[in-house]
């Protein structure tokens, strides 16, 4: 059997592509020698030869799969999809014992899942080779010799074999990637868009500002320099039986000459980002592709960013709001990526990528043109933008060397709260000085229409939403938290140099279950604060709650003045804080109980950050109403401070505490030594203590000494008791 396929003989191609990159695509086969060319849906056929195919598989920058389609027929049931299936002489294009896969898709009223059309048109593959008295092929769905398509559009199926060995969107680069990463097909698209390479410019130089890992720049390295897709991938071919070697190989070299005449490209390629992490992954992505040496890489915040040559054209894909919260912060990014273009892009063409292209208004350049893309399933725009006098919005830009948010003109209300921020500033920030504090609540919804509780840890900033009330409109709650976030901003630059990186921005709503457990998309950065003589590991992004309560620092501070020679137990010890402070304060050993293995992982470094030892002040995960059922120890302090509700998986005991605090009182109360204290503190803000406890114990309600003044605007933040046993 002769199964060359040859050079002049014509096949029918598809070549698939991300929805959006059509009309580009279509420009792309054409380059490679396609003809009668057309667009379809995430895709564009093509009549070509041989020769065009490899090309294809070589040198396209957009397409995932070029697909050599067999047979087209019209289907409504299963009987006619075999029957199509069959038509086709398989031995043509897979030999005996040779392995096979099939992708689907599409649907009919009668062929309603893809798994189904998959295994029928798999069945006919197998039962011709069966019938020709063959070797059966035998499925393999991880490296198939032969992947097989089939695609139902409007009743009609097309059927197809994929001709290169893996999807040609995987460069093989692109092994470590930061938060929500481009496709290299989209990457190179947009830079398509972008006109990208400039070669009518003599040194052209592409800066991303805000690169990542560094895909966009090192797709526009690999197109500058002409570097073939297939030879960074290491590009081979599907074991069809016939592919021509010696034609393939000619393309190879092809590839390998452009290359090596590329490799004298003169211009510059700039990239930088805050995250000192993923400039790493940048520079190994870059090593990868082999395009390292054309590309310069600094760790360098927007604002503190001077690019080394003056850009001709600056692209770059800011961040998402993924999460409620982080809108404001946002939008205040891409008021400062205006003003970075204007003082550092004049003359050069800015391509931003965005999926929300009203928010390109707060740049302050006009966009002369837009592209419709996606990101995935997420519809977004490449606006583009000339940077020069005509098209810049006619407002203050900051000085050179400013590193300070440009000064905007606040409304009335906005005004009024960032009046109120200096004031606190000014009174609670001078009081917490006095104290000796690197933690203390700012602000805690001070002015009813701005509902936030506002946090400083040392030189970082927590900003908490409270959920407005469903009375207010999502895009009403928008623009005043956009409006809050922006004076705070302001008023601490002004007042404590903070920059607006070290501000996160959260909306705190009721939760259910182990959401507020539950890690957020961002990691966020740990970092050290500072409690009297404890330190303390804190995160402001990772999870709902800090790492820290800073409405219990005075029991805190009282367990830390009390607990010499004590033995101390600390239930729902979250990440350890008081238990902390107990040894510092003297405690001769600890019990700290939580069933969370996050959090006592937490405590554990806190625990090495103080020199606890953990052998004398142990760490145990567990449920606390088991640990006290089955304790047997005696305790002179122990310190009860459980959440209002919990529901966890890891244990069939659900947590009501203003219906179970009266039992988990007298467990504590049988494990406490004679004249031992158990302090009990909840945050429940309508909890009532009942009265059969003070009945049998003694007890002091602690509440208001147990309230500093940086609380003191809120004095249902938590309750307190003493209760000791009666004499």
């Amino acid at each position: 059997m002769n199964h060359s396929a040859p050079q002049t003989t014509a096949l029918s191609l598809f070549i698939t592509c991300a929805k959006g990159l059509e009309s580009l695509l279509e420009q792309e086969v054409r380059d490679c020698g396609g003809q009668q060319v057309r667009q379809s849906v995430a895709g564009v056929s093509c009549q070509a030869n041989l020769d065009t195919a490899y090309r294809l598989i070589m040198y396209s920058r957009l397409g995932n799969r070029v697909i050599l389609l067999l047979a087209e027929a019209p289907v409504q049931d299963a009987d006619e999809l075999y029957r199509c299936a069959d038509s086709v002489d398989w031995r043509q294009h897979l030999l005996p014992g040779q392995t096979l896969a099939v992708s689907a898709a599409g649907s009919t009223e009668q062929l309603k899942h893809t798994q189904f059309i998959a295994q029928k048109v798999k069945d006919a593959v197998v039962d011709q080779f069966r019938r020709k008295g063959l070797p059966r092929p035998s499925v393999s769905r991880e490296a198939p010799d032969l992947l097989i398509h089939a695609v139902i559009r409007r009743n009609r199926l097309s059927l197809g074999i994929d001709l290169s060995g893996t999807s040609l969107h995987r460069r093989h680069y692109r092994i470590e990637q930061g938060d929500a990463p481009l496709k290299e097909t989209l990457a190179a698209a947009l830079l398509m868009r972008a006109g990208w390479p400039q070669a009518d410019i003599e040194q052209p130089c592409l800066v991303d500002p805000m690169c990542g890992a560094g895909t966009l720049l090192i797709e526009g390295a690999l197109m500058a320099l002409d570097i073939a897709p297939g030879l960074v991938r290491d590009s081979t071919l599907s074991a069809w039986p016939r592919h021509d070697p010696a034609r393939w190989q000619a393309i190879v070299d092809e590839a390998k000459a452009r290359r090596r005449k590329g490799a004298d490209w003169k211009g510059h390629i700039l990239g930088s980002d805050a995250d000192e992490r993923v400039i790493g992954f940048a520079r190994r992505n870059a090593q990868r592709a082999g395009v390292d040496a054309h590309i310069d890489w600094q760790v360098a915040a927007l604002a503190d960013n001077t690019p080394a040559r003056t850009p001709t054209l600056v692209i770059c894909n800011p961040p998402y709001a993924e999460r409620l919260g982080e809108q404001a912060e946002v939008e205040l990014l891409y008021r400062e990526l205006g003003d970075w273009l204007r003082h550092h892009a004049r003359g050069a063409v800015a391509a931003i990528f965005t999926a929300k292209p009203e928010w390109g208004k707060l740049l302050g350049i006009h966009s002369h043109k837009q592209y419709a893309f996606y990101n995935g399933a997420l519809p977004a725009r490449l606006l583009l933008m000339q940077i020069n006098e005509d098209t810049v919005y006619k407002r203050e830009t900051r000085p050179a060397g400013d590193k300070q948010l440009t000064p905007r003109t606040l409304d009335p209300g906005t005004q009024m709260f960032a009046n109120r921020l200096r004031k606190n500033l000014r009174s609670l920030g001078r009081w917490a000085t006095q104290q000796g504090l690197e933690c203390y609540r700012l602000y805690d919804a001070d002015m009813p229409e701005y509902a936030f509780a506002i946090d400083c840890y040392g030189d970082r900033i927590h900003m908490q939403e409270y959920r407005a009330p469903a009375s207010v409109s999502e895009e009403d709650a928008a623009q005043r938290r956009r409006q809050a976030y922006e004076a705070l901003c302001l008023v601490m630059q002004e007042s404590r140099q903070i920059p607006p990186s070290h501000i996160t921005l959260k909306v705190r709503e009721r939760q259910k279950g182990k959401e507020q457990y539950r890690p957020s998309e961002k990691a966020g950065e740990d970092f050290e604060v500072r409690e009297g003589k404890a330190r303390f590991i804190v995160n402001l992004e990772r999870y709902l709650d800090t790492g820290l309560f800073l409405d219990h620092r005075p029991i805190r501070q009282w367990i830390h003045e009390h607990s010499q020679g004590c033995r101390f137990l600390n239930l729902f010890c979250y990440t350890a804080s008081a238990t902390v402070q107990a040894v510092l304060g003297g405690a001769t050993s600890s019990t700290s109980v939580d069933l969370s293995r996050t959090y006592l992982q937490w405590s554990a470094r806190n625990f090495a950050l103080n020199g606890v030892d953990p052998y004398q002040h142990k760490l145990l995960q567990s449920d606390c109403l088991e640990f006290l059922q089955g304790c047997r120890q005696e305790f002179d302090l122990i310190f009860l401070d459980p959440p209002t509700f919990s529901n966890s998986k890891s244990t069939e005991n659900v947590l009501d505490i203003q219906r179970d605090h009266v039992r988990y009182i007298e467990l504590c109360m049988a494990r406490l030594a004679p004249g031992g204290l158990l302090i009990f503190s909840n945050n429940h803000r309508r909890f009532r203590l009942d009265a059969s406890v003070a009945e049998h114990y003694q007890v002091e309600d602690r509440t208001a000494a147990s309230i500093d003044r940086d609380f003191a605007r809120n004095t249902r933040i938590h309750r307190t008791w003493f209760i000791r046993a009666r004499e």
